[in-house]
């Protein structure tokens, strides 16, 4: 187990796009496949459509990046999406994932109801990225990085499809989840599902979200910045970290349907991975503050992989968000990784 120590404030997203080098060599396929998969809560297989973003160097070797439940197919910008992406820190020309030998391959999450099924599980989003695969002509992927629920359809992926992957990179997620998560997320449903019954839906969202936060960053770090004293205003006394939450919570809103919040939050905790099945060479990295994967559960998983694995451990007062503020110290980490991918 390596560790690796906490690293200055991230950069904000407009030194990222400053730093964004020129994207015109790159082959860029934003678009939609409808491919066929039988889901394991459905009655039958299905048809669904499944959205992606495919780009990098021209017929470069393809790179599987899946984020967490909110994350989509822009994990990096495109010719057709100028918006800085989800890991736009990670992805790029001269970047860990270099889109100069590598093409990254991203989909939106499939929910429920995309499947028409009562419930989606994190193989079902494994199957939907293989029949792509097929849909795409791409016999096998260099690497699968998935981070949080992508680490967990990585390792289904794994699992299920190995034979079409040559390395797998999982941040921040185990072969199944903690008890300890699964009750904060049992909690955060409970608030959108009353919500949906009394007609609150956005106000029940957004607390569903801010409790979420609470989560997926480490006290240390909520300490250190909140930590001023009550303000009398509008009635009532309001707290320091109140202001924050609540950004969070009405930015999540406006973006975010609330029974696709349902599915895919079930479907982080329907997920159940035998280790000994994944057959490919991984990547762990996992956080020492976070408390949604603790480092024994990865731990655990190292021991049970059916290949070899590593463990990398980065010490962060981010938490679970680490994969998504350590940007310094997750680059050399994914780098070394993905040393033996490119064309």
């Amino acid at each position: 187990m390596n560790v690796a120590a906490a690293s200055e404030p991230d950069p904000k997203p407009a030194d990222l796009r400053r730093s964004t080098p020129a994207r015109a060599p790159f082959a860029c396929l934003r678009a939609a496949r409808r491919v066929r998969i039988t889901p394991r809560y459905g009655e039958g297989a299905v048809e669904v459509e499944v959205r992606y973003l495919w780009t990098g160097a021209p017929g470069a070797p393809t790179v599987i990046v899946q984020g967490g439940i909110s994350a989509d197919r822009d994990a990096c910008s495109s010719t057709e999406h100028a918006a800085p992406g989800w890991w736009e820190s990670q992805i790029g020309a001269g970047r860990a994932i270099d889109l100069d030998d590598v093409r990254v391959l991203a989909i939106d999450w499939l929910d429920a109801d995309d499947l028409h099924a009562p419930s989606v599980s994190s193989e079902d989003q494994a199957d939907a990225l293989a029949a792509l695969l097929d849909a795409l002509g791409i016999a096998r992927v260099e690497a699968f990085v998935g981070a949080s629920y992508g680490a967990m359809v990585g390792l289904a992926f794994a699992a299920r499809h190995g034979e079409r992957l040559g390395k797998l990179v999982a941040l921040a997620g185990a072969h199944r989840p903690h008890p300890f998560a699964t009750a904060q997320r049992a909690v955060q449903r409970g608030i959108v599902r009353l919500g949906l019954e009394n007609r609150c839906v956005d106000d029940a969202l957004s607390l569903a979200r801010q409790l979420a936060l609470t989560t997926y960053r480490s006290g240390e770090e909520i300490g250190r910045r909140f930590a001023g004293g009550a303000e009398y205003r509008d009635g009532r006394f309001r707290l320091p970290v109140e202001g924050w939450l609540e950004h969070h919570g009405k930015r999540f809103v406006g973006r975010f349907d609330a029974r696709r919040y349902l599915a895919l939050s079930e479907s982080i905790d329907l997920h159940d991975v035998d280790p000994k099945a994944v057959r490919v060479p991984a990547t762990l990295i996992g956080f020492a503050s976070d408390r949604l994967v603790p480092l024994a559960d990865l731990c655990a998983l190292q021991q049970r992989l059916g290949a070899p694995a590593t463990l990398e451990v980065i010490e962060t007062p981010y938490g679970h968000d680490g994969f998504l503020k350590e940007h310094e110290r997750l680059a050399p980490l994914l780098r070394e990784a993905l040393r033996d991918c490119g064309a």
